[in-house]
């Protein structure tokens, strides 16, 4: 950690570095295995790697896969030695990695969220000339979505890869299709597919030539995914059913049933935060899905911001007329105001209780894209008041636009109302998810389902509010009569107000598979699924009950070896090396979201690939000649100022002075809320005597050379300088203390604070490790880097930099963005030069 400056300073030479050491690192195998029995998939990927030098150097894996899956095994095998990844209890892998972190090591297991996946990373020292060969597996139950299951495989980074998929199902296979990046222009000959009674395989062959010409690809290979959609033979319309010692499961998907028509009320956030592309992307999804309605649908529109608007204060039968009428309403939807959410979920209740229809489904569907700020603001009382107007009688469906809303509110919301939350990614292409969503849902065909089995136990969930056409029902139990030789069935549910009951009773012996290697597969299907839904459960769940959800499913994520929310997967590397921890994030966290590495890694690494740089190969880098050459000057600033260090995108940074005793805006980004200030010491100091940080409009965490005071608007936290370390989370909010340093992450932003203490003086210094690149971000600090040319053959060293020369003069300073203080050389310029503005604009009052 005590690096992280040097690693930006030299960033650029890193870079080169980093780019050149490729070519002594030879992946020469990079194959993906994935074996789908009755939807349970488990892949296992597969990266041989040798280190072509005659010295030892860090190899990484860094790999993709679906976000909904479970890693179950991580080994590297090093010289014959195989390491094993250990899964255990979240917060005893949380202590291993506070302490590697806190003792200076790489805790670089990293898991980020993303829109369909997620990130797994690791590394390790290699031998000279010698091979590693790692190897992660992950299981995932396939769901089935508008008819199709789909299987996602990744190929990322840039990888040459070969890839074999074996699906089998024993009632066969009706569909098989293959899609994505990976099949096409020359790849879709590289693709082979084949398919017999209840087996199909795909194989992904391609040459070394083909795997650079894709849709994105590119010359250092794949760059995209491989989707392979399929479906099955439906034999029997009470089920397909397997038993395999002592456990069964049940996919439920008739197709012999007519639709019922639906009620549907839609409730539309048009506040002000909706502005731009969301609510022009609302308005396209929806003219799209009243165009889908059936004529004997029945619908109504609600928008909402501080005020409720109805189209029409009844439900009306979807017509031409009425839908014409409807999009017309629609596309002069205006974004502006605030946001009622109680208030218009409650008018849809209402709209739909008035217009009761006999033999139909009714559903609500909630878009919004930010938390209650009008009317009952509370999310509990929202909950609260929601839950009782249903009173379980139809299902709430929530999707929630973008990252800025409280997911884990609308997640609830829907949970406790028989529906599902569900983000929709502020993208291009977010009318076609919002139309996805509305496309699943759009077609009931039963209401009221319920699944009863004889003689079992530990049942997953097995009643159902409503079954849609293109999904599947899956429930899955443990078996505890073995004397059992038939295996009875029966589903109970309502088809346009009519009683339809399915029976089947089959012969345990017929139900077992044929194929001894999958016999433990429906044990580990059961558990995925029960691990899944307790996971769920526990949001809606309190006190005793959900402490129980949780000890059955952390219980089961430890025997099954499953790395969930409640467990890390903690990985000992050989030769004394580092501990890393590889978490489940959770959906509420934003993509790209990762457990930071110190970056003193890429520092050492920098100074060991010089090292183990042969110059008869390379030439010596030139950033390295010019660091000698430079005019030096070692002139302190001013003594009423201190010196500021600048990254620049550069090979050397910038530094310019900055008065004393003010109180200045250090760094502000409005679009993510998020503002520092910063009080500089008096007379003769070095740094920040206070800084004070801001979040939304209800976190704030205020620091000065003795404590630090954290409020997030309910609840005040104070800490100590000399207290041992410590980690608070909130939502999108973490602070982790370690020795003297206050490592803080709010939204999209990081930043360390560090407390120096040189002779007798104490103070605090930020350092922004991460920050959006493509905003406007105003402050001291700036942007997160500024480019510069360095004019040649002037007489004074001469910038051009934001396309006007300035003077400058190479001096060296103090690095207090990590604790050793190192001296760095850099260009300094006047602050006005870097800003475009005057200091005298980032003064502050208040911090």
């Amino acid at each position: 950690m005590d690096k992280v400056a040097l690693k930006l300073t030299l960033f650029g030479l890193l870079f080169t570095c980093v780019n050149l050491a490729k070519q002594d690192i030879d992946i020469y195998s990079f194959h993906i295995n994935s074996t789908v029995t009755s939807r349970y998939a488990t892949t296992v990927i597969t990266s041989r790697v040798a280190n072509l030098l005659n010295q030892s150097q860090e190899v990484h894996f860094d790999v993709k896969i679906p976000k909904d899956a479970f890693i179950s095994q991580f080994r590297m095998t090093i010289e014959g030695k195989t390491y094993d990844g250990v899964v255990k209890e979240k917060e005893e892998a949380q202590q291993q990695y506070n302490q590697a972190v806190s003792g200076g090591q790489s805790a670089g297991l990293v898991s980020a969220v993303g829109r369909t996946l997620e990130d797994f990373k690791t590394s390790v020292t290699v031998a000279a000339f010698s091979k590693v060969t790692f190897e992660l597996t992950y299981e995932e139950l396939l769901k089935r979505r508008l008819g199709t299951y789909e299987l996602l495989i990744n190929a990322q980074p840039m990888q040459f890869i070969d890839i074999d998929v074996h699906i089998q199902e024993n009632t066969g296979i009706s569909l098989l299709e293959v899609k994505g990046a990976l099949s096409t222009k020359d790849l879709t000959n590289a693709v082979t597919t084949i398919r017999a009674d209840k087996d199909a395989w795909v194989k992904f062959y391609p040459t070394r030539d083909q795997q650079t010409k894709c849709d994105e690809c590119s010359k250092n290979g794949l760059n995209g995914n491989l989707i392979i959609m399929y479906d099955v033979e439906r034999q029997k319309q009470s089920g397909d059913l397997k038993v395999s010692n002592g456990y069964f499961v049940h996919y439920f998907a008739p197709t012999d049933i007519q639709r019922i028509p639906k009620n549907v009320v839609f409730i539309i956030d048009e506040s002000g935060s909706m502005s731009g592309t969301k609510i022009e992307q609302t308005r396209l999804a929806m003219l799209e899905i009243l165009s889908d309605l059936a004529e004997d649908d029945h619908f109504g529109l609600i928008t909402f911001s501080g005020h409720i608007q109805t189209w029409k204060p009844e439900l009306l039968k979807a017509t031409e007329g009425n839908v014409e009428e409807a999009k017309m309403f629609v596309k002069r939807i205006k974004s502006g105001g605030s946001t009622d959410i109680n208030a218009a979920v409650l008018k849809a209740v209402d709209m739909i209780n008035n217009y009761p229809q006999e033999g139909s489904a009714s559903i609500l569907i909630l878009l919004t894209d930010g938390d209650p700020t009008t009317g009952e603001t509370n999310p509990v009382k929202i909950q609260e008041n929601v839950k009782k107007a249903i009173g379980e009688k139809f299902p709430l469906y929530s999707l929630g636009f973008g990252f800025d809303v409280n997911f884990e509110f609308l997640k609830k919301l829907s949970l406790e109302n028989n529906g599902v939350g569900r983000r929709i990614y502020e993208d291009s292409d977010a009318d076609k998810q919002l139309q996805g969503f509305y496309e699943e849902v759009a077609v009931p065909l039963l209401t009221d389902v319920h699944l009863n089995y004889q003689g079992v136990t530990n049942l997953t969930q097995s009643t159902f509010n409503q079954y849609y056409n293109g999904s599947e029902i899956v429930v899955a139990g443990q078996i505890t009569d073995n004397s059992l030789e038939t295996f009875t069935t029966e589903v109970i549910a309502l088809s346009k107000s009519t009683k339809v009951v399915y029976h089947s009773s089959v012969f345990t012996g017929d139900l077992s598979s044929d194929r001894p290697e999958h016999e433990n597969f429906i044990k580990r299907l059961w558990a995925f699924l029960t691990v899944k839904q307790l996971l769920e459960k526990m949001v809606l769940l309190k006190d005793l009950e959900k402490e129980n959800a949780k000890k059955e499913a952390l219980e089961l994520s430890l025997e099954y070896k499953f790395v969930t929310p409640l467990t890390s997967m903690v990985v000992t590397k050989p030769q004394d090396e580092e501990m890393q921890v590889a978490h489940k994030p959770k959906e509420e966290e934003k993509p790209n979201r990762i457990i930071f590495t110190p970056l003193y890694f890429a520092y050492e690494h920098y100074f060991s690939c010089l090292a183990r740089r042969k110059p008869a190969l390379h030439k010596p880098l030139v950033g390295i000649e010019r660091l000698t050459q430079k005019p030096l000057t070692t002139s302190p600033p001013p003594s009423m100022s201190i010196r500021v260090l600048k990254s620049s995108g550069n090979a050397h940074p910038l530094c310019y002075d900055v008065p004393l005793a003010q109180k200045f805006r250090l760094q502000q980004n409005v679009l993510s809320e998020f503002s520092m200030n910063g009080q500089l010491e008096s007379f003769g100091g070095e740094g920040f005597s206070q800084i004070a940080i801001h979040y939304k409009t209800n976190h704030h965490l205020l620091l000065n050379t003795t404590e630090m005071i954290y409020n997030d608007g309910q609840k005040t936290v104070k800490f100590s300088w000399e207290q041992d370390l410590t980690h608070l989370e909130r939502e999108n909010v973490s602070l982790i203390l370690r020795s003297n340093e206050m490592d803080v992450t709010m939204g999209n932003i990081r930043v360390v604070i560090l407390l120096h203490k040189k002779d007798g003086d104490i103070f605090l210094w930020p350092a922004i490790w991460q920050q959006p690149k493509d905003v406007s971000l105003m402050g001291i600090l700036g942007e997160a880097d500024i480019s510069y040319e360095e004019i040649p053959g002037s007489q004074t060293p001469t910038l051009k930099l934001k396309d006007k020369e300035v003077k400058t003069s190479w001096v060296m300073v103090k690095d207090y963005r990590f604790a050793s203080a190192p001296a760095v050389g850099c260009w300094l310029v006047p602050f006005q030069a870097v800003a475009q503005r005057e200091l005298s604009d980032f003064i502050v009052l208040q911090l």
